[in-house]
């Protein structure tokens, strides 16, 4: 019998809801129920794409004694950590904080007050490899709960009191933005942590560093740093060779357990395939390399084939397990790895042997059981060959089982989408990703935004979910707007982004520091106010503000929003040299912010070849974060068209620093010189 997911719209919860766990959604009834039964509750935190989430839910979840024992002595709650980020992010911070490590599946014991006194990840249902069995683990809090409730007590306290004061750090006071020395001191850090044999940063796993690409690319163009280019250049070409880049059909598995790029994870998710994109076109346009123009497409393609929704949106993520024909289980990868016998059933001995040397298929293989993680160590000298036996093991894979897809809509990863396929789409010569990342745009408007003018975090089947968007969804999907702006010229998305931004103004600012939480002032109450300004995954709420804030403000001339955005910065600056692959957003905006952001002022009449020409010329342009408007002479809703005349009665554009501009240019070759373009 369905417990009370039933009705839930994220497909992870929807996945417990026949369990004979007897779960709650996080609702305040839940924690009443525990209060009312003196009874403990356990928070299990994960998503649907998570590989262990599966195994724990397998294990223990699905077993009906176990789930007896649970019902009895808990009140069981059940978190979709993409749904509330902000519910994972208090609890994670906590088991980190005591643990040393996090993770997902996350379980955490909570009081009826909500406050955390044990912590884990997985527990596996037999003690092993040190590791007490999740049954245990349910014993052994149950019996300090029953027999130890004061000291239980104590220990809730004292970690409610150490996240309060980690808290105060980031709402201490204002700073300075980054200046020059900060953004070396980046460099400098990177460059003792850059893997010179392989590329990235660090050792295993290793994950792809799309904001860190982003900041070495604006850093290069803003200084000409030779070692900037070269780290990014690197980084870029080993991930697209090797096997965490999905070979056959494009796109990027989650990161790589070993640190040279070869066996993924092979999870898929929105957000990292929408930050790799812009990150690769950006990597083209600063070089021209044909690779990453390959890939940018290549992840397009991806995205709008395997994630975009029947509405238009995006899903949030591929799963990294799919159904082995050969086992008849689920298991990891199984979709996607290769031995050399299927190679020849499929294509022959002789085009077998070659498919086998161009994606280093071997008979020991890289995977588990003597498979292999297709890679593309050096570009084929047959382009042609390669693409015939590339279609034909695509199409021959595409009859494998497929990996579970989770359909639930972010709003935040959407506008990252939204961003990514737009540039990509006007810079590309592809309208028809600037029409995809359109029709995504206005689901977000159609459902995810209420009248009010307040964003909700989620929707499935074009239905929106009841959680409240966090700061990442409104400058997210600001900085979707913006990007398209910049490629269509209708000034109605920038009056939307201008609208979310004041919502994070209003609703998400410190008065008194700048800071930034993750969370509205009128949110839920939690144990205590998420607030996070590093960049993991994906950009914080608080970068990704702070570069949307100085977006629009370029656009706008708002004195209000450019100061917002270096009040936001000042924590840039305060990380910048201990730890830049955390704060790579942050680095990236703090590059616009030393440039200017330069401002180009397109003028001439819509459909004008000159005009056309002007503008591609601008939106290649390699100048960290400047921004483009195109439109007709004097156009009233965009500050930064006023009182920009024809020259001659042509096209001009004009090259702007805080609305103080540079001579008219008429000559597309003239502006790019201009703005450091690199390709034509």
């Amino acid at each position: 019998m369905p417990n009370r997911l039933a009705d839930a719209t994220s497909p992870y919860l929807l996945q417990h809801a026949d369990n004979p766990v007897d779960w709650w959604p996080w609702m305040p009834e839940a924690f009443e129920e525990a209060r009312r039964r003196g009874v403990p509750v356990l928070l299990s935190v994960g998503y649907a794409a998570c590989h262990w989430c599966h195994v724990m839910a397998h294990e223990s979840f699905e077993d009906a004694g176990l789930a007896e024992y649970l019902n009895e002595r808990f009140v069981p709650v059940k978190v979709d950590r993409e749904e509330r980020p902000d519910v994972d992010a208090v609890y994670m911070e906590a088991v980190q904080a005591a643990t040393g490590q996090g993770g997902w599946p996350m379980t955490v014991f909570l009081t009826p007050d909500k406050e955390p006194f044990y912590f884990g990840t997985y527990f596996p249902p037999q003690p092993r490899h040190g590791m007490p069995s999740f049954r245990q683990v349910l014993e052994g809090v149950e019996a300090a709960w029953r027999d130890r409730r004061e000291e239980v007590g104590e220990v809730a306290g004292r970690i409610r009191a150490d996240l309060a004061q980690r808290a105060a750090v980031y709402s201490a006071g204002a700073h300075n933005p980054p200046g020059e020395a900060d953004l070396h001191q980046a460099l400098v850090a990177l460059s003792r942590d850059f893997d010179q044999s392989r590329g990235g940063f660090g050792g295993a796993p290793k994950f792809p560093p799309a904001m860190v690409l982003e900041f070495l690319l604006r850093h290069h163009a803003r200084t000409g740093s030779e070692a900037a280019l070269e780290m990014a250049v690197r980084t870029g070409e080993a991930m697209a060779r090797g096997g965490i880049h999905d070979q056959l059909g494009g796109g990027f598995a989650r990161y790589a357990v070993d640190a040279g790029w070869v066996v993924p994870h092979f999870e898929k998710m929105l957000y990292d395939n929408a930050l790799l994109l812009r990150a690769y076109l950006h990597l083209w346009r600063a070089t021209g390399s044909a690779l990453a123009r390959r890939v940018a497409l290549s992840t397009a393609d991806f995205l709008l084939r395997e994630l975009r929704t029947p509405e238009g949106a995006f899903a949030s993520a591929l799963d990294a397990d799919s159904l082995d024909e050969e086992t008849g289980q689920s298991a990891e990868g199984a979709y996607y790895v290769w031995e050399p016998g299927q190679l020849v059933d499929l294509l022959g001995p002789a085009d077998a042997a070659t498919a086998a040397r161009l994606f280093t298929v071997t008979a020991e293989g890289t995977f588990e059981h003597g498979t292999s993680v297709l890679q593309l160590l050096a570009d084929p000298e047959d382009f042609a060959e390669y693409e015939t036996i590339r279609a034909r093991l695509a199409e021959a894979r595409a009859a494998r089982p497929a990996p579970a897809r989770d359909d639930k809509v972010v709003a935040a990863w959407n506008g990252l989408a939204v961003a990514a396929l737009a540039e990509s789409g006007a810079l590309l010569d592809r309208p028809d990703l600037v029409e995809a990342a359109e029709r995504a745009a206005d689901l977000l408007l159609a459902v995810h935004l209420t009248p009010d003018g307040r964003l909700l975090r989620t929707s499935r089947d074009g239905r929106a979910g009841a959680n409240a968007g966090v700061l990442e969804d409104y400058a997210d999907t600001a900085e979707g707007f913006l990007a398209l702006y910049a490629v269509t010229g209708d000034a109605s998305w920038l009056q939307l982004a201008g609208g979310l931004l004041d919502t994070v103004l209003k609703h998400f600012t410190d008065e008194a520091s700048g800071a930034l939480y993750d969370t509205a002032d009128d949110a839920e109450e939690l144990i205590r106010r998420p607030q996070d300004p590093t960049d993991n995954a994906t950009p914080s709420g608080w970068t990704a503000a702070a570069g949307a804030l100085l977006t629009y403000a370029a656009y706008t001339g708002s004195d209000r929003h450019r100061t917002a955005a270096e009040r936001a910065l000042g924590v840039v600056g305060a990380l910048a040299g201990r730890a830049p692959r955390f704060i790579g957003w942050g680095l990236a905006v703090a590059e616009a912010l030393l440039d200017g952001p330069r401002e180009v002022a397109v003028v001439g009449p819509d459909g004008d070849p000159a005009t056309a020409a002007l503008r591609r010329a601008a939106l290649l342009g390699t100048a960290p974060g400047a921004v483009v408007a195109v439109g007709a002479p004097g156009e009233p809703e965009v500050p930064l068209l006023a009182d920009r005349p024809l020259v001659g009665g042509a096209p001009a554009a004009y090259v702007c620093r805080h609305f103080a501009c540079d001579a008219p240019t008429t000559d597309p070759a003239e502006l790019a010189g201009k703005l450091g373009t690199a390709v034509e």
